[in-house]
C-alpha cells in the first residue's frame, strides 16, 4: 500500500505570502487615499498622466497603463466629475479625446505620492536597504520574464 503525498501546507507557498503582502499594503494605501477621495485605481491614472505631463488620449492612458479602454474611460469619468482632469473632443476628430491633469490634480500627485511613499516606508523599513534593494530586483525580475504589463489597481 502507497501512503499519499500529503499536500503542501497553505503558508508555504510563496504567492500566498506575497497576496498577505500586497492585501495589507494595497489596503492600507486605498484607506490613506479613501481621505483625498481619491482611489488607487485612480491614483494609478493620475500618477500615469503626471508622469507623462502633457495632454493625452484614453487610449495612451490605457497603453501605458495595461488597462482596457473601457476601464480607462470609466476612471476618466470619475476624475472628470471630482473635477481633476479635462476632457476634450478633438476639432478634426470628435472621436478623439485629448485629456489633461487639471492644476489642483498637478497639485495633488506630489502629495499622494508622499503617501505612497509613507506606505511602502511603513511595511518595508523593517528591511535593511540591501533586502529592499533585494526584493524589488526579484519583484521586477518576475514581472519582466512574466511579461506582466497590468499595473495592480485592486
Amino acid at each position: 500500500m502507497t501512503t499519499a503525498k500529503q499536500p503542501s501546507e497553505l503558508k508555504s507557498h510563496i504567492g500566498y505570502q506575497l497576496r498577505c503582502i500586497s492585501n495589507a499594503v494595497s489596503h492600507s494605501f486605498a484607506q490613506k487615499l479613501s481621505k483625498h477621495e481619491v482611489t488607487v485605481a485612480e491614483w494609478v491614472i493620475l500618477r500615469e498622466m503626471y508622469a507623462n505631463n502633457e495632454s493625452t488620449s484614453p487610449g495612451m492612458i490605457a497603453e501605458f497603463t495595461g488597462l482596457t479602454r473601457g476601464a480607462v474611460s470609466k476612471l476618466i469619468d470619475r476624475l472628470v466629475r471630482k473635477k481633476l482632469v479635462s476632457r476634450s473632443e478633438a476639432k478634426a476628430d470628435r472621436r478623439f479625446q485629448q485629456i489633461k491633469l487639471l492644476p489642483i490634480a498637478e497639485e495633488l500627485v506630489p502629495k499622494l505620492a508622499a503617501i505612497a511613499d509613507e506606505n511602502d516606508h511603513h511595511f518595508f523599513s523593517v528591511l535593511s536597504t540591501v533586502e529592499q534593494e533585494n526584493l524589488m530586483e526579484i519583484l521586477i525580475k518576475l514581472t519582466e520574464i512574466h511579461k506582466l504589463k497590468t499595473n495592480p489597481i485592486e
